[in-house]
């Protein structure tokens, strides 16, 4: 099949990677966001997804919005049979739907219809989720709604973040992407209606929701933290001063803390939940670089007042 492959971060390279090396299929071209401002210079600089089409040789299409008529223009000319997406981070108006004759099928990670919506992998690890997945789907105008056709399982182990299992459903998912692709040519693979019955939605976790709240129990605590590694970043405050938080250890053996409180002993500080203390892992004061806990607690000496706002 022709594919017209859609995606912007490196979540979404493992398939096209997949599909570029697809003997059955030709990637024609890629959608992706518009190159954009990361780093610490704040340069502009182009999606992951951008990189790795350029250096396969693959036309690379930036649409500011995917309604753009010279955009549907050259999707048209391009002639897709398929536009398979993966993390392409932007609505796709009906107009750009109707183009390829089999449509859009869409990776998204999680077993639908749980988690619909842009961050499913957070909320299933901040809602203490045992099992987790990747589904591929045909896209339609309601919010991750369409027909499914396949699904993966991925057990959410007690140490991941939102980074380690992401990586893991990125590659499963790819080829999940790439058998449904396979079954969709071969016309030998029907989408079912998603269950009506476990609709939940994963918005997107900004940083306002990613400071944490030491008064809530410890394993909340560190689901929110994890959930929130690496993006956006949990975070709290101390003496004013934003730090951000890398993954915890809850100690039910410790010595209750109040929450917020602050334990220093040799290389380990403890820090009070509405439960157990938690023990801190990294942190990054604003501004200065990523260090262990005990290297920040010999900078700053915590004095017995003070604690976590």
């Amino acid at each position: 099949m022709r594919l017209v492959f859609a995606g912007t971060p490196e979540t979404a390279l493992p398939s096209l990677r997949t599909l570029i090396d697809s003997p059955r299929h030709e990637v024609v071209a890629v959608v992706t966001r518009p190159d954009a401002q990361s780093g610490r210079g704040r340069k502009v600089h182009p999606s992951p997804v951008a990189e790795l089409a350029e250096e396969a040789g693959i036309e690379v299409l930036r649409p500011a919005k995917a309604g753009d008529p010279e955009f549907l223009d050259r999707l048209r000319g391009l002639e897709p049979d398929c536009c398979p997406v993966v993390a392409y981070g932007a609505l796709l108006p009906q107009s750009a739907l109707d183009v390829p004759r089999l449509g859009w099928i869409n990776l998204h990670f999680s077993i639908l219809p749980a988690w619909r919506g842009a961050a499913p992998v957070q909320h299933a690890i901040l809602h203490g989720d045992e099992i987790t997945g990747a589904s591929t789907f045909q896209i339609v105008k309601a919010l991750d709604a369409g027909d499914v056709y396949g699904v993966v399982t991925e057990q959410i182990r007690p140490d991941d973040t939102s980074g380690t299992l992401l990586e893991r459903l990125s590659f499963s998912g790819a080829e999940l992407l790439s058998a449904t692709l396979d079954g969709v040519a071969d016309g030998k693979l029907e989408a079912r209606p998603q269950l009506a019955d476990g609709v939940s939605i994963a918005p997107k976790i900004n940083v306002t929701d990613a400071r944490v709240d030491w008064s809530a129990p410890a394993m909340r605590v560190d689901r929110l933290i994890r959930a929130c590694t690496p993006n956006p970043g949990a975070w709290s405050e101390f003496r004013g001063h934003r730090l951000k938080l890398g993954p915890i250890r809850v100690v039910p053996s410790a010595e209750p803390l109040a929450p917020g409180a602050i334990a220093v002993a040799k290389n380990t500080v403890l820090v009070g939940t509405a439960t157990h203390p938690v023990e801190l892992g990294e942190l990054q004061p604003q501004g200065k670089r990523l260090m262990s806990a005990g290297e920040w607690a010999r900078g700053v000496r915590p004095e017995s007042d003070d604690r976590f706002e």
